[in-house]
Parts: C-alpha cells; structure tokens; sequence
C-alpha cells in the first residue's frame, strides 16, 4: 500500500455497468459483499450515513456482491443486490463473480476470506488502504474510516477562491453589466 487501483466492473442489477476508473477524481469506499452478512449490512447502513455526508465534497460509496451462490437457490444474485440495497445501502451496489474480485483484491483463490473486503481509493485513483483478508479491520471502524476520508478529501479537493474585496466585486460587477 499505496498502489495503483486496477480496472474493475461493476454491474448493476439493472444492468449499467460501472467501471472504477469512472470514478476517478472522487474519494471511492469499496465494499465487497455478501448479501446475507450481517456484517455487511451494518458497514453498508455505515457507508450509507458516510456517502450521504461526504458525497457532495468528492466522495462515492460503491458495492460489490460476490455471494457463493447455491445452484439450488432460484433467486439470482441480482434480485437478492436489489432487496440488499433497499434495505441497507444508499449508494450503488452491483455485482461481480468471485474469481475477478479475489484478483481485484490481490487475494488467492486459496485463501480463506472475510467480508466486508473494503477498498479505500483516493483521487488519482490509488488504492491508499485494504481491509485485510480476514475482512472488516479498522476500515469497519467509522473511528478510523471518518478521519481517512477526510484527509483523502482534503488531499485532492481544489483551492477554495478567495472571497473578492468590495472593490474588486464592484469591478467586476461593472465589467459584466457594461
């Protein structure tokens, strides 16, 4: 850490696909997940509190179902992302297979995991922090999330203009009405 973030899809129950790289110029929170962990949906109502405070300063939350699905089960995975978010998500969450997220991810396809996988990426597209693959870590922690995104924000924000004087707004005021 840091290192460049890959390309990755995402797709969206309704079949928009989202590629990382279109989010770039943003602070992105990643969350890979179950749809059936309770611990996902508590990061995601999280997320959710994180996106709708921050979004307007460059932040975007963004989640990725990879369930192991039980040929049995006759819900497929995009219906089951379509309850998940409207119940705990208030940001976007699309799906992937596991094979392209556990490469996303730098993880074997050996190796045992935990979810949530989180992602922080910053502005120029850099992975600046990963959950470990056991899941969760102290990017589950708002305590330790909060703080980063703020710093990652104010890293890359753009320069606040300075207020013009009396007599430079009265200038160009004139300029603009001559």
């Amino acid at each position: 850490m840091p290192r460049p973030s890959k390309e990755f899809t995402v797709v969206t129950p309704q079949g928009q696909q989202i590629l990382l790289s279109s989010l770039k110029g943003k602070v992105v929170v990643v969350q890979f997940l179950f749809t059936w962990c309770p611990h996902c949906q508590a990061f995601s109502k999280t997320l959710t509190q994180l996106n709708t405070e921050y979004s307007p300063r460059g932040f975007q939350a963004l989640g990725v179902a990879f369930d192991d699905l039980d040929p049995k089960d006759p819900v497929p995975l995009k219906d089951k992302v379509v309850t998940y978010t409207q119940q705990n998500a208030g940001f976007p969450v699309g799906v992937s297979s596991r094979s392209p997220v556990l490469s996303y991810l730098g993880i074997s396809e050996l190796e045992r995991i935990g979810v949530p996988e989180i992602v922080v990426i910053d502005r120029k597209g850099v992975i600046r922090e990963q959950s470990p693959a056991q899941g969760g870590g102290p990017l589950a922690d708002p305590a330790h999330l909060k703080p980063l995104i703020e710093s990652l924000l104010a890293e890359g924000a753009p320069p606040k203009t300075p207020a013009k004087s009396g007599a430079a707004k009265k200038a160009a005021d004139k300029k603009t009405s001559e």
